[in-house]
C-alpha cells in the first residue's frame, strides 16, 4: 500500500512539521498525496490544529472529520482522553476514513499521536494502528538529550513488532543544542547510519522547512 505512518520518539518532537514538509514535497513532485491524523487530542475550539496544518500543506479539500475522525479536548494519550470524555474508541472508524481517503489519493501520509507505544485504547497502541493500516513507519526523533535512548527504543519496538521501517528524521524542535547535546547527537547519527534519512535544523518558521531535510528523497521511492 502506498503511504507512510509518521510517529515520534516523544510528544512535540516535530511530527507535524516533518509530515507537512513531506506533503509539500510530494505535491511539488506531482504526487497526489492525502493526509490523515486519525486521532488528535488537545483540540481547541478552532478545530484539530495538526490535521488542519496537514491539509493546508497537502492542499486537499477532504472533509476535516474524514482526515481527523477522532478528536478530544484533553491533551493526553487517546485512551486517557477518551476515558476523560466518557467515550469509547473505535478503530474501525479510523479504518473506514482511511479507506475512503486512500481511494481518492495515490499516496497517504498518516500522522500518529505521540510515540509507537502510546495507548489508543486498553488493548491497542499506535504501533498496532500502523500495523493495521499496513504502512511503513517513519520515526521523528528529537535532537536534544535523551534522544539516543528514545530513538533506539523506538527502533527496537519496530523490530519486535515486525514493522517496516522507512527511516529516521532528526528534528531540532528544541532549538540550538548545547555542546553536550550536540556531542550526544553525533553518537546517534553514527548509530543510525543509513537509517538516518533526514535532519531538520532549528527553524523559526516550520512552514519553510525543506522537504529534503525531512527525508523527501527517501520517501519518494515509496511514493514512486
Amino acid at each position: 500500500m502506498a503511504g507512510l505512518f509518521i510517529t515520534g520518539t516523544d510528544t512535540d518532537v516535530g511530527k507535524t512539521v516533518v509530515s507537512c514538509a513531506l506533503a509539500r514535497g510530494l505535491r511539488s513532485a506531482g504526487i497526489d498525496v492525502g493526509v490523515m491524523k486519525p486521532v488528535e487530542t488537545g483540540v481547541p475550539d478552532g478545530g484539530p490544529a495538526d490535521a488542519l496544518a496537514l491539509m493546508a500543506a497537502a492542499e486537499v479539500r477532504d472533509d476535516v472529520d474524514l482526515v481527523c475522525p477522532i478528536q478530544f479536548d484533553l491533551p493526553a494519550a487517546p485512551q486517557a482522553a477518551a476515558l476523560h470524555a466518557n467515550q469509547s474508541l473505535d478503530m474501525q472508524r479510523i479504518h473506514g476514513a482511511f479507506n475512503d481517503l486512500q481511494k481518492r489519493h495515490s499516496f497517504m501520509l498518516v500522522e500518529g499521536a505521540g510515540g509507537l507505544l502510546v495507548p489508543f485504547d486498553a488493548k491497542t497502541t499506535m504501533a498496532d494502528l500502523a500495523t493495521s493500516l499496513d504502512l511503513p513507519v517513519l520515526i521523528v526523533a528529537r535532537a536534544s538529550l535523551g534522544t539516543i535512548n528514545h530513538t533506539l527504543l523506538s527502533l527496537e519496538a519496530c523490530a519486535t513488532r515486525c514493522l517496516d521501517l522507512a527511516g529516521v528524521v532528526i528534528s531540532h524542535s528544541t532549538g540550538v543544542l548545547t555542546d553536550a547535546d550536540a556531542r550526544n547527537l553525533e553518537l546517534l547519527r553514527t548509530a543510525l547510519g543509513e537509517l538516518l534519512i533526514g535532519e531538520i535544523p532549528p527553524a523559526e518558521d516550520p512552514e519553510n522547512v525543506r522537504p529534503e531535510d525531512a527525508g523527501l528523497d527517501a520517501i519518494l521511492t515509496l511514493a514512486g
